[in-house]
């Protein structure tokens, strides 16, 4: 994306007050007071040495777990070493944007087998060359979606809380209409979002949900198209080892966060957002999609290829203001994909369901915990419990263990091919200790 850097105290001031705010810290306003650092307090005269020592000093302040139940949209996967040996090279991490496609073949190519990996995950026709995260990628597949006789989303509440508030800010700007349909049972309910859909152009659907339950898609899928709007299914990618692509659902466009594909949690990011659809939407799809040719002489190569150039220098009559793309993060993701292969994808998502539903049985036998919701899951679950949840993640956290995300009637636990059993037995162990005081 095209940067601007403010040049003056008064562009700065200016670009402060656009967005309702007077000063700078006001951007720091989420983070607690106590986790902020506003000067380093290093003696004049250190060496590189004693620098690093220093700096090494005040991260071990960073909270480390070495067993982590909590997901809801980041998730802790096992990653090869093979992964990092290739994203590191110098070539890669060094290339830019491939604005001279003839001398960037390589970085081209990277993006060109990404995109048909992402095709074969999703089951969809064709992906660009991603983008920002998971939930720009939802929002930006919401107006892909809007028409001139159609216009609005209906998303049910089941969707992760992060991702709707970037939807809702992206169709604020642009008048569309975002039409919540309440979670019933942790679940979307297909009728209501039947009866909402009116004259929507679309649905968006996350399934696994924010919950963990696998949401019954054929039904929203069919009930969408029956009322003329298209389906947008959120997922996640690991979990197509084992369920049904967004492709076999029926879906028009799948998006997705694509963390898990080889990106460490590194505390929130950088991460990426897959985008897939079919192929009548293709002319849609924002960002730049990269095309495999032949040259002159006949040789494989690769172009940019169908990108809107509003994008670029008509962006007050683009469909979309994204013209990069997350080039490392989808290198990581594609060496990944290939690093585990299909056996191996399938094998860190039977695991990753095996342990939660172990944990989830396990946590059950304990008096005041039980497993809300009807519909089956992937590998997260909510449990209610009958003490509160900050005493339950106290306890954990003094063990080294990261425990489930607080939500309403619950706790929000997570599972991966990462957490063995003796992790998870650790914890029960601690949560039974916790529930008996």
């Amino acid at each position: 994306m095209s940067s601007y850097i403010p040049s003056t105290r008064e562009d700065r001031q200016r670009m402060l007050e656009a967005i309702g705010m007077r000063e700078s810290a006001d951007l720091y306003a989420g983070i607690p007071e106590a986790a902020r650092c506003k000067a380093l307090d290093l003696p004049e005269g250190l060496s590189e040495m004693e620098v690093e020592r220093a700096m090494s000093a005040l991260a071990e302040k960073n909270a480390r777990y070495r067993t982590v139940l909590r997901g809801a949209g980041a998730y802790r996967h096992y990653i090869p070493a093979i992964v990092k040996t290739v994203t590191s090279k110098e070539a890669f991490v060094t290339a830019y944007t491939p604005y001279q496609a003839e001398i960037s073949q390589g970085v081209l190519q990277s993006i060109f087998e990404y995109q048909t990996q992402i095709c074969e995950l999703t089951g969809m026709d064709v992906s660009n060359a991603s983008v920002y995260d998971g939930a720009v990628a939802a929002a930006e597949a919401v107006l892909m979606c809007q028409e001139r006789k159609r216009s609005g989303v209906v998303v049910p509440e089941t969707v992760d809380p992060q991702v709707l508030t970037v939807i809702e800010t992206y169709c604020e700007s642009r008048s569309v209409p975002v039409v919540r349909v309440p979670a019933k049972d942790l679940a979307a309910d297909p009728a209501a979002i039947a009866a909402a859909i009116g004259q929507s152009a679309c649905v968006l659907l996350q399934t696994p949900n924010f919950f963990g339950a696998i949401e019954d898609a054929q039904a929203v899928v069919e009930a969408a198209h029956a009322a003329g709007a298209k389906v947008i299914l959120y997922v996640n990618p690991i979990s197509l080892g084992l369920l049904k692509t967004p492709g076999e659902l029926g879906a028009d466009i799948a998006v997705g966060e694509g963390q898990p594909l080889g990106m460490p949690l590194s505390f929130g990011g950088p991460y990426l957002g897959f985008m897939a659809c079919r192929q009548e939407m293709m002319r849609k799809l924002p960002g730049r999609i990269v095309g495999e040719t032949v040259d002159r002489e006949g040789r494989r190569c690769f172009v940019l290829t169908l990108q809107a150039r509003e994008q670029h220098i008509r962006r007050e009559k683009a469909s979309s203001n994204i013209c990069s793309n997350e080039a490392l993060c989808a290198m990581t993701a594609s060496a990944y994909l290939a690093a585990m292969g299909p056996t191996g994808l399938r094998q860190a998502a039977e695991q990753s369901a095996a342990h939660a539903h172990y944990f989830a049985a396990e946590l059950s036998k304990i008096p005041g915990f039980q497993v809300l919701g009807s519909r089956p899951f992937f590998h997260e679950f909510v449990a209610s419990a009958p003490v509160p949840a900050e005493a339950i993640n106290k306890a954990l956290a003094a063990k080294g263990i990261l425990g489930g995300l607080p939500v309403e009637g619950g706790i929000l636990w997570c599972c991966t091919e990462l957490t063995t059993k003796a992790d998870l037995d650790e914890a029960l162990a601690i949560i039974r200790e916790v529930s008996a005081k």
